[in-house]
């Protein structure tokens, strides 16, 4: 009789760490968001714009300096790698 109540004991303290770990996790709240379909689309779609729009601002910016740093070597007349670049700088110009 005292090995089944020491063993409930035990249960009972197994049962009560795991349901404060439990609510610590807030596993409730993602059930809830993992089961609501429409809530993981509409935030799945926000995060690819988001994403996408970052990726277009960060390529633009990188790509203006790169020209702009390009400029600057063309401005110094380095013979070989003056040409390469000013031939590089009109294709681009072209392109716009």
């Amino acid at each position: 009789m005292f090995k089944i109540r020491k063993k409930k004991n035990v249960l009972n303290e197994k049962l009560d760490r795991i349901n404060e770990l439990l609510t610590k996790s807030k596993l409730e709240e993602i059930s809830n968001i993992i089961g609501n379909k429409k809530q993981i689309l509409i935030r799945n779609f926000l995060a690819g714009i988001s994403k996408g729009v970052g990726i277009g601002i960060g390529f633009t910016i990188i790509t203006a300096i790169l020209i702009i740093i390009l400029q600057q070597i063309v401005k110094l007349n380095i013979p070989i790698i003056g040409q390469f670049v000013s031939d590089i700088i009109d294709i681009v110009e072209q392109t716009k």
